[in-house]
């Protein structure tokens, strides 16, 4: 069965002064959501999402990463946000999926990976521990007070439907 991604929406940053993309009433015509940025920020920080604006402990990750000579891995449970990436005063991408994410009988779960332009690649493999759809996407960064994302940055969200 082919499948397409199907463009939802996409915010490109004007200013360097926001610290979170949110991205709302996101249709449930989708089986998956693939989430693509492009971006750069003032502090390098890491990058996470939270959904349908649930900031309890529902969120569990486990993180990859090497540099070309080391690797390593770490895995956290009962976090308030869901670890996609590191983003860096460089340019860096992160392309995250989230797997079923209108099923209401399943947890959510994500696989993303990026490259923040310092030589390393992480990769994150994330559950949040809720059977809701997931209608709402908020984007933020470790510190909301003084990590801003610069001017050009840009946030594509994708349905994949399939044909």
């Amino acid at each position: 069965m082919a499948k397409t991604y199907t463009p939802i929406a996409t915010t490109t940053l004007a200013n360097s002064s926001t610290a979170e993309v949110t991205f709302s009433s996101i249709p449930s015509t989708y089986t998956d959501l693939i989430l693509v940025m492009s971006g750069k920020q003032v502090v390098a920080t890491t990058l996470k999402l939270q959904f349908n604006s649930d900031t309890s402990s529902n969120y569990s990750y486990t993180r990859i990463s090497s540099n070309g000579s080391a690797a390593g891995t770490e895995t956290f449970g009962s976090q308030t946000t869901m670890p996609i990436g590191y983003g860096g005063t460089e340019w860096y991408n992160v392309i995250t999926q989230i797997q079923n994410y209108s099923n209401t009988t399943a947890y959510k779960t994500s696989l993303s990976r990026s490259n923040p332009g310092n030589q390393f690649v992480f990769g994150y493999v994330s559950m949040w521990r809720s059977t809701a759809a997931i209608n709402t996407i908020r984007i933020v960064t470790d510190n909301l007070s003084s990590t801003y994302f610069v001017s050009g940055s840009m946030f594509t969200l994708y349905g994949i439907k399939a044909a």
